[in-house]
């Protein structure tokens, strides 16, 4: 059975790929501020809202799972999990990847030598150990890390709560292999190959995913550009959204050639 996607809006094709424990649902604030530009495609991840869980449980099995029902050619926006899956669909299918938005991301979620901008390895682990013990109140408290710094946290965190549930409840294995997911991958490595123009959106405030990571990775990626959401946390788009709308467009319609060498923030 194939992922839920929803379409929308008119334009080039921009696929957007949502991150742990959410679904597509969560990109509602700013899908209307690109649908005059972008014929946009939401992919609710495997075991995630619409989208059955079929045992999808590394990062290459669900970057064939979401490259099976994207469309052919495509500017691909990931946040947070969803970037590392966008960023592998680029390394795996370059000729359908156009252009890449990393939205809160990283190619590696955990610490590991040369590489301190990132989570404790011990956290993910503590979170894989909870779902089996107290599922909702891990959920919970993920989502409240998700806001910790931002400068509008209550606001992002009832509008998370809100949204976890839509559509049902993801499924736990899917939620267990997310996290192993997210602790093993590194591509940093890897990001040299990458062969299209690549944008990453960072909050000021993530403590997920802090800004001193994107200016790692941008130096690792060529041509890479950063742009920094001032104030903002690990959800950009919740509270920022025409901002994050906004600095999408500029980069998905500028000429390619606008970008390379570039890098702020």
């Amino acid at each position: 059975m194939k992922l839920f996607t929803q379409t929308s809006g008119e334009g080039p094709d921009l696929v957007l790929v949502h991150g742990w424990g959410l679904h597509a649902g969560i990109w509602d604030p700013v899908v209307p501020l690109l649908e005059p530009c972008f014929r946009v495609t939401r992919v609710d991840l495997p075991g995630h809202g619409r989208s059955d869980w079929q045992g999808q449980d590394d990062l290459d099995a669900v970057t064939d799972a979401v490259l099976a029902v994207a469309p052919a050619t495509a500017a691909w926006l990931g946040w947070s999990l969803g970037g590392l899956v966008a960023a592998q669909a680029a390394l795996m299918a370059p000729d359908r990847v156009r252009q890449l938005v990393l939205l809160a991301s990283t190619p590696s979620f955990v610490r590991r030598p040369g590489w301190q901008s990132a989570l404790l390895p011990v956290l993910l682990d503590t979170f894989a150990a909870d779902l089996e013990e107290d599922y909702s109140g891990t959920l919970n408290r993920f989502l409240s890390l998700q806001v910790r710094g931002s400068e509008d946290g209550s606001t992002v965190l009832r509008t998370l709560r809100a949204k976890l549930l839509e559509h049902g409840e993801p499924a736990a294995a899917a939620l267990r292999a997310y996290l192993g997911v997210l602790r093993s991958t590194d591509l940093r490595d890897r990001l040299t190959a990458l062969r299209c123009p690549v944008l990453l959106l960072m909050g000021e405030r993530d403590t997920l995913v802090p800004v001193a990571a994107g200016r790692q990775v941008a130096q690792m990626i060529p041509g890479a550009r950063l742009q920094v959401i001032a104030g903002a946390g690990h959800a950009p788009f919740l509270v920022h959204h025409r901002e994050v709308a906004i600095t999408i467009q500029g980069f998905l319609q500028a000429p390619n050639m606008s970008y390379a060498g570039k890098q702020h923030g």
